[in-house]
């Protein structure tokens, strides 16, 4: 299913559906960040995805890591949660869903890089490469919120 990310788009589609969503932010022992690139949009993000009944957000983030990247993982924190009505995603399905999505903070615990249907590229990434990807800026937002080490968790 392709998709489509508008953010503060005066002429994006409007929303006609809202669904909980996990992101998490991985980093290895040199301090690399485990980065997925998307199959439907092409762009590279952290990896995340949809809660599914009857899991908790812990369960859904390490379900979502394991899936897309072939790496386990476990949850140590909050980074934040992003809300932003003006932050839309279209799918060619018809479908039009407001931004909801926590973002979480987890350690790689075992597993090795594979990708999935959901991801064409699974890589470790240096802080100073992020800049030569294409990222969606609502990622960039979660992942200068995860390189700065907030003491609370952002909210908006």
């Amino acid at each position: 299913m392709a998709r489509v990310d508008y953010l503060n788009d005066p002429n994006a589609p409007k929303a006609n559906s809202i669904a909980v969503a996990v992101s998490v932010f991985i980093q290895d022992d040199e301090g690399r960040i485990l980065m997925i690139r998307r199959t439907d949009n092409d762009l590279y993000s952290i990896p995340g995805g949809q809660l599914e009944l009857g899991e908790t957000l812990a369960q859904a983030a390490v379900r979502e890591v394991r899936e897309e990247t072939g790496i386990e993982c476990e949850v140590t924190g909050v980074i934040g949660l992003y809300s932003n009505p003006n932050h839309v995603i279209e799918y060619d399905d018809g479908e039009v869903r407001q931004e909801f999505s926590i973002c979480f903070r987890a350690n790689a615990t075992g597993g090795e890089l594979c990708t999935s249907s959901e991801s064409k590229e699974v890589l470790w990434i240096g802080l100073t490469e992020l800049e030569n990807l294409n990222i969606h800026q609502s990622i960039r937002l979660r992942l200068r919120h995860a390189i700065e080490i907030r003491h609370t968790p952002y909210f908006a």
